[in-house]
């Protein structure tokens, strides 16, 4: 299941039906579980730990160095989860003490090629990250986000579950979940519905939340009045929790 041409650390821990392909490196602190293919030409190395049932493509970087001036070469990490798909010339970077020290990537992903995660990111289940998506240090990405080709993430802004963003859009500030942004920079542009849909929401409740977008966008309220409005609309849908939640915490701001 190894390619002989592989160069495999003696410290490295891979389940017995891990395969790794021709002149893939895999260094000392590694560990990979079981089900996961390896293509050939990869580099992990760092300390990295790899799920199970991960199908890496060919030249993908995993667990390098953060790109940050102030990483003195910690024992920082790389932590991904179960069954995800990375694609060609992804970068995965490990975090720094400055934060959790951890990037971590959930489960079930879909990560197309030359995509970036740098240091200390978050990114939660069943996203989607089309080619050439950039994320800078700090990012946090919830479940479901469906990011389009060439997005650019700003440092510490915050990409909620359910969203989803146009192909070449610049995020400077926070989405919000079920929003759909676009441009540069970012602006919103109602609901993901579609995408609700296609994860069986009812209908009901994607109503709710298009009242809520527009609570949040199309009333003129305040901020702080729209948060406020918003949480009171949650006792009727229960879904719009994870909006009133993401508002309170937002400290970047949300795109407007």
């Amino acid at each position: 299941m190894i390619h002989p041409a592989a160069i495999i650390h003696s410290g490295a821990r891979l389940a017995g039906d891990v395969e790794v392909g021709a002149y893939t490196l895999i260094g000392e602190h590694v560990e990979i579980g079981a089900g996961c293919r390896i293509g050939p030409h990869a580099v992990i190395t760092g300390h990295t730990r790899i799920g199970r049932n991960n199908r890496i493509f060919q030249f993908v970087s995993l667990g390098a160095a953060p790109q940050d001036k102030k990483y003195a070469g910690e024992a920082t990490r790389l932590e991904i989860g179960d069954g995800n798909t990375i694609r060609e010339f992804c970068t995965f970077n490990c975090g720094t003490v400055q934060d959790a020290g951890v990037t971590r990537l959930g489960d079930d992903n879909w990560i197309m090629a030359y995509v970036h995660l740098a240091h200390d990111c978050r990114i939660g289940n069943h996203t989607i990250f089309a080619n050439n998506s950039q994320l800078a240090g700090h990012v946090h990405v919830g479940d479901h986000a469906i990011l389009g080709g060439f997005t650019a993430v700003h440092q510490f802004c915050r990409i909620g579950a359910h969203s989803i963003t146009a192909i070449g859009t610049v995020v400077l500030q926070d989405i919000p979940p079920f929003v759909t942004a676009s441009g540069n920079t970012a602006k919103p542009y109602g609901i993901n519905a579609e995408g609700l849909k296609r994860r069986g929401f009812p209908a009901a409740t994607i109503a709710h939340i298009k009242r809520a977008y527009k609570t949040l966008y199309k009333s003129k309220l305040m901020l702080d009045e729209a948060r406020q409005e918003i949480a009171a609309q949650t006792g009727a849908c229960p879904e719009l929790q994870l909006l009133a939640d993401f508002l309170d915490n937002s400290t970047r701001g949300i795109i407007r």
